[in-house]
């Protein structure tokens, strides 16, 4: 069934821009599609679509209590500039408070397990309350942000959260991004000209140099996949 749903859909937006993609979801799939935003380039150039489509889409923000004041500082003007209500989803404080309390709050240094961990806590908890009872996920995901995200599909069934996810922007380049932000005066986080590319917790991110890979500032003391479990990785 997830299989012919995608096709369908795959089908009926084939001709369609992402702006009229995302009107006609809204319309096809009511109340049930939301848009997962952390105020990146790429979720950012989503929301300007999202508004000028007035698609009646829910965006939300998984707020890990641990993020970049610079963060804050976007979701501010991105809220007053687009007129949005951008919901908001925090983790249980009560999971916050023991793992601080048994581990201390720089777990995350100390291993791989430690650091994934903390991001379920953080984020896979609140985001799986985020998108309960949905049915299209809209990311901000493009194939050359790393190797993991180079197999990903337009239209693809998330099975663990039994949805169908929207990668929009899948195809599009940095420069593609940085262009549509430019030439539409998009707000964006003042740490992107600062070196950082990918933006996430404040201890867990660091600029990165030419060269390097994208995701390189990620949890840049570790070797992994550099994922913290919201895309099945």
């Amino acid at each position: 069934m997830s299989t012919a749903i995608v096709q369908a859909l795959l089908e009926k937006t084939k001709d369609l821009s992402i702006e009229e993609t995302f009107a006609f979801l809204a319309n096809e799939y009511k109340d049930k599609v939301v848009f997962s935003t952390s105020f990146g380039q790429e979720d950012q150039v989503i929301t300007a679509m999202i508004a000028k489509a007035e698609a009646p889409i829910t965006i939300f923000t998984l707020d890990t209590g641990r993020l970049f004041q610079e963060t804050y500082d976007v979701f501010h003007r991105t809220q007053k500039k687009y007129k949005l209500l951008i919901k908001v989803y925090f983790p249980e404080a009560k999971a916050v408070e023991e793992l601080l309390e048994k581990k201390g709050p720089n777990s995350f240094f100390e291993s791989v397990e430690n650091r994934k961990e903390c991001c379920f806590i953080r984020k896979v908890v609140p985001l799986k309350k985020a998108l309960a009872g949905n049915k299209i996920w809209i990311t901000g995901l493009r194939a050359e942000q790393s190797e993991n995200r180079s197999d990903l599909h337009l239209f693809e069934y998330d099975a663990n959260f039994d949805l169908v996810k929207f990668n929009p922007l899948l195809k599009w380049t940095l420069e593609d991004v940085q262009k549509y932000i430019d030439d539409n005066n998009v707000p964006q986080n003042s740490l992107h000209k600062k070196g950082f590319v990918s933006i996430g917790c404040a201890p867990c991110t660091r600029a990165i140099v030419e060269g390097e890979d994208i995701r390189a500032g990620r949890w840049y003391w570790e070797q992994s996949h550099k994922e913290c479990g919201l895309h099945g990785k």
